[in-house]
């Protein structure tokens, strides 16, 4: 005798017990394979830290400083400096509050090129300093327009690292912080060496 209609009944009765454990809690045997199938895990991404936030371009306007002079008193000599405290009004203090606090007294001017002097750097080699926001405007870099260094991001200066344009230095504009112009002492400007010190920096 076949045992063909044996095993058909067999698969008949499995199969129907398995329908009436799942009619029980009114599950179907699609869902309960659904159900039973392990969650995919979510991957999340955190994103990387950033350097420097950008600045807000919604700050509140800044208080116009009353300073409106400096002297800087360098070993070749002295270079007086008119501010634009209305153009870079926070340039311009933090520069004065650094100078008032003796911060600048020396240290060196650590990049001299036939067109620009750089100083103020707590370490003496271009890499000090912190930040704080670019003050962009209109005034051109003219010989002895004196400004703020900045890295890659146009939005955040050096807070403590100037430099004096020896030359028109048209290609600056509106790229940095320009707070100021040489009044007095350009010669002096163009004496100053790598390694040369800034004695103090008194402010008027």
């Amino acid at each position: 005798m076949s045992k063909a209609p044996f095993i058909i009944i067999g698969i008949l009765l499995v199969a129907g017990i398995f329908i009436v454990l799942f009619s029980r809690n009114n599950i179907s045997p699609l869902s309960y394979l659904e159900k039973s199938s392990p969650t995919p895990v979510q991957q999340v991404i955190t994103p990387l830290p950033t350097s420097a936030p950008t600045v807000a371009p919604t700050l509140a306007p800044a208080e116009t400083p009353k300073v409106t002079t400096a002297t800087i008193k360098t070993s070749r000599g002295d270079i007086t400096i008119e501010f634009y405290p209305t153009d870079a009004p926070r340039t311009v203090s933090n520069f004065a509050k650094k100078a008032e606090s003796n911060y600048y007294k020396n240290l060196t001017f650590h990049r001299v090129e036939d067109w620009v002097v750089q100083g103020g750097d707590p370490r003496g080699d271009g890499t000090g300093g912190g930040n704080m926001p670019t003050e962009l405007n209109e005034k051109s870099f003219v010989a002895g327009s004196v400004g703020i260094a900045r890295g890659g991001d146009i939005n955040i200066s050096n807070d403590s690292q100037f430099f004096i344009t020896k030359t028109d230095s048209p290609h600056l504009n509106k790229l940095y912080t320009n707070f100021g112009i040489v009044t007095e002492g350009m010669d002096v400007v163009n004496k100053i060496e790598i390694g040369d010190k800034i004695l103090s920096i008194s402010v008027e």
